[in-house]
């Protein structure tokens, strides 16, 4: 394939440079460079919107043997095998690209995929001493550039990625969420959940609807006063928490209410800040299919897939709430929960794509805790 033989190197904020050969779309682009560790779910994870504008490496060694899928979509017209309708990444770094892809479902190969969607890849990266920088340093922005070595960093000084509107200026989840309302209807006696989408994964929108709630799929940023729902539901998405400020409080004022909330990943940060609590910055945060989770309380584990950045300060987590789950690598907040009232939510994704699903139950809990509402609503 010829495009892998172009040469290209991925310049690092702190000078670090890493050469190898260019494939996909050879043009420059830049971005947060964050590591994943999954071994397999490539085209989930180049789309999903938590991934908006990032750089993502890849620790497992070879990618891209068995291609990518057609695009189709499911009776409710949400994606299947992507979590969105397009790749979110600003590009991908991998250690081998597989140029003859086989499986029965692929329809086409990973380098065309990129190339078709403008996203440039760089294989015959060193991905373990990458990721070993990024761990011991933290995560850094970085750019990809094409051609020579030289050609390559005098471009990346020419134009400072830190002027990039794609790490800096832009608002991640605005470009990510919907633009307007859309009503999920699936049964006329089922709940009907606010879902506030900051990026929503498909396979949560398909997890719910299958379970036969009925979704309000609203902006990142809407007004959640005068909205009937028997439950409101807190989606993933990219970047800093604190940056969703009407989103925090929108959740506020939900929190003055009964119906019960539930937030996945960003979806947790944010519930956290609108209750009083504090986020921050991992160094280089969780990303892959294989983090350990421990439910506080108790002797259970759960192997879970996770991609965030940020966490919840423990300390800051008001009376009245308590930690849910904690990392058990490094003990940070994995969850937390309301002591009072069915307000809940977890770091990882309990609806892996990709990874396991062996908390899917706790999206569950949710629906039911929304019927529960739902009928009590309209017994009164």
């Amino acid at each position: 394939m010829g495009s892998t033989k172009r040469a290209a190197a991925l310049i690092l904020e702190d000078g670090s440079e890493f050469r190898g050969q260019a494939f996909g779309a050879l043009h420059p682009s830049s971005g947060e460079v964050v590591f994943s560790t999954g071994m397999v779910g490539y085209p989930q994870s180049l789309t999903d919107p938590s991934y908006r504008g990032q750089i993502l490496v890849l620790t497992y060694p070879l990618v891209g043997n068995y291609g990518v899928p057609a695009l189709k979509f499911d009776r409710y017209g949400i994606p299947l095998d992507f979590e969105s309708e397009k790749i979110q990444v600003s590009g991908l770094v991998i250690s081998e690209l597989s140029q003859e892809p086989s499986h029965f479902s692929a329809k086409r190969s990973l380098s065309a995929w990129m190339e078709e969607e403008g996203i440039p890849g760089i294989t015959g990266i060193d991905t373990r001493a990458l990721t070993q920088a990024l761990r011991e340093r933290g995560v850094m922005k970085g750019r990809i550039v094409m051609d020579s070595p030289t050609a390559a960093r005098r471009r990346a000084e020419e134009d400072d990625s830190s002027a990039d509107p794609d790490t800096n200026e832009a608002h991640p989840v605005a470009e990510v969420s919907c633009a307007a309302p859309k009503l999920y209807k699936t049964n006329p006696d089922g709940p009907t959940i606010a879902l506030i989408d900051c990026g929503v994964k498909a396979n949560i929108l398909r997890i719910m609807l299958d379970k036969k709630a009925n979704i309000l799929r609203l902006p990142w940023d809407s007004d959640l006063r005068g909205i009937e729902c028997d439950g409101i539901f807190i989606s993933n998405g990219p970047g800093d928490p604190k940056a969703c400020t009407k989103t925090i409080a929108s959740v506020r004022r939900a929190l003055q209410g009964d119906a019960p909330i539930f937030g996945i990943c960003l979806g947790n940060q944010i519930l956290a800040l609108a209750a009083g609590a504090d986020t921050y910055k991992l160094p280089y945060g969780h990303r892959g299919q294989n983090q350990p989770a421990l439910e506080v309380g108790s002797k259970r584990c759960f192997m879970t897939s996770q991609n965030h950045g940020y966490a919840v300060r423990e300390e800051s987590i008001p009376h009245g709430w308590s930690p849910w789950f904690v990392n058990a690598n490094d003990g940070t907040i994995e969850g937390l929960c309301s002591q009072r009232k069915a307000f809940s939510a977890v770091q990882f994704h309990p609806e892996g794509c990709p990874g396991p699903r062996d908390t899917q139950f706790l999206l569950e809990a949710f629906i039911a805790q929304a019927a529960e509402h739902a009928s009590h609503r309209r017994k009164a």
